[in-house]
C-alpha cells in the first residue's frame, strides 16, 4: 500500500488527530495545560470509534500522548529557559526519583489491564479540574519545599503516576510546587523539564516492551500509534504560539474554568465507562 492509498482509506482517522494536534496545542498555548490531558481522553474515545476496545485505547492512548509529550516538551523548556524559569537545581535533586518513578510507572503500563489506567486517568482529571476551579489564586499550604526525604517520594510520586497515565508531570507537578510556595513561572517552566524526563523514557519502554493489542489501529509499534504521533506533533508545536497570543486577548481565567468543567466532565465519563 502506497502513502496516498492508505491516507484515502484513513481520512477519518486523519481528520479527527488533525483536530486533536490543533486543539492540544492551543490549549497548551491559551491556559498552559500540558498536552498530555488533552491528549489522552481524545484518543481514548477516538480509538474506541474506530472499534478498539476500552482497554487497548487507553493503553495506546497513554503511549502515544507520551510520545507526542517529547518534542513539544523540547519547544517548550527552550522558551521558557530563555525567561530563566527552569530550575536546574530542582531538577538535578529530582531527577534520579523521576526516572525511577517513570521506569517503575512505564514499565507496569506495558503489564497492566487499559481498566485501571482508565480509572486513574479519571482520578486524576477530577482531582485536576477541581484544583482549577476552587484553588486558583489561593495562598500556599506551606513556605518552603520539603526536606529531602519529602522532595524524594514527590519526584517518585511525579514520575509514577504521570507516566502511568500518559501526561507530562505539569498537571500534577505545578499545583504540588505551589502548594510549597514555589513561584508559579518557574513550577511552570520546570514542569517542562520534568515532561521531557517523564516522556521520552516513558515512550521508549512502552514503544520496546508494549505487546502491541491485536484490536490496535493501524500504525501502532508497541503501544505508541506513529500515525497519531505523526499526525499530532506538528500541529500542536504549530498552533502553541496561537493559543500564547489569544491568551492575551482573551479572559484566560473565565477560560480555564470553562475547560475545568469539561477536564471534569471527561474525567467522570471515563470512570462512568467502568462503574456505571
Amino acid at each position: 500500500m502506497n502513502i496516498i492509498e492508505f491516507i484515502t482509506q484513513n481520512i477519518p482517522t486523519l481528520l479527527a488527530l488533525v483536530a486533536t494536534g490543533i486543539f492540544a496545542g492551543i490549549l497548551a498555548g491559551l491556559l498552559g495545560v500540558g498536552g498530555g490531558i488533552v491528549i489522552v481522553p481524545v484518543l481514548f474515545f477516538l480509538f474506541q470509534s474506530f472499534g478498539v476496545s476500552p482497554e487497548s485505547a487507553m493503553l495506546i492512548a497513554t503511549a502515544t500522548s507520551l510520545a507526542t509529550i517529547v518534542p513539544t516538551s523540547i519547544s517548550s523548556i527552550r522558551s521558557h529557559n530563555k525567561k530563566g524559569y527552569v530550575d536546574f537545581d530542582l531538577l538535578k535533586r529530582w531527577a534520579v526519583f523521576l526516572l525511577v518513578g517513570v521506569l517503575v510507572g512505564s514499565w507496569l503500563v506495558t503489564r497492566v489491564e487499559g481498566t485501571l489506567l482508565t480509572i486513574l486517568f479519571g482520578v486524576i482529571a477530577v482531582l485536576s479540574a477541581l484544583n482549577m476551579l476552587f484553588r486558583t489564586g489561593k495562598s500556599a499550604l506551606y513556605q518552603n519545599l520539603p526536606g529531602t526525604v519529602g522532595q524524594t517520594i514527590m519526584g517518585a510520586s511525579i514520575g509514577f503516576f504521570s507516566s502511568m497515565v500518559g501526561i507530562g508531570g505539569g498537571t500534577i507537578s505545578v499545583p504540588l510546587l505551589t502548594l510549597y510556595n514555589y513561584p508559579t513561572h518557574k513550577a511552570v517552566g520546570t514542569a517542562a523539564a520534568i515532561g521531557l524526563i517523564i516522556s521520552l523514557p516513558g515512550a521508549l519502554t512502552m514503544l520496546t516492551l508494549g505487546s502491541t493489542p491485536t484490536d490496535a489501529p493501524v500504525g501502532t509499534y508497541g503501544l505508541v500509534n506513529l500515525f497519531s504521533f505523526i499526525c499530532i506533533v506538528p500541529l500542536t508545536v504549530l498552533f502553541a504560539p496561537l493559543g500564547a497570543s489569544l491568551a492575551a486577548k482573551l479572559d484566560a481565567v473565565k477560560l480555564k474554568k470553562i475547560f475545568a468543567f469539561v477536564l471534569l466532565f471527561t474525567g467522570l465519563r471515563m470512570l462512568a465507562q467502568f462503574f456505571l
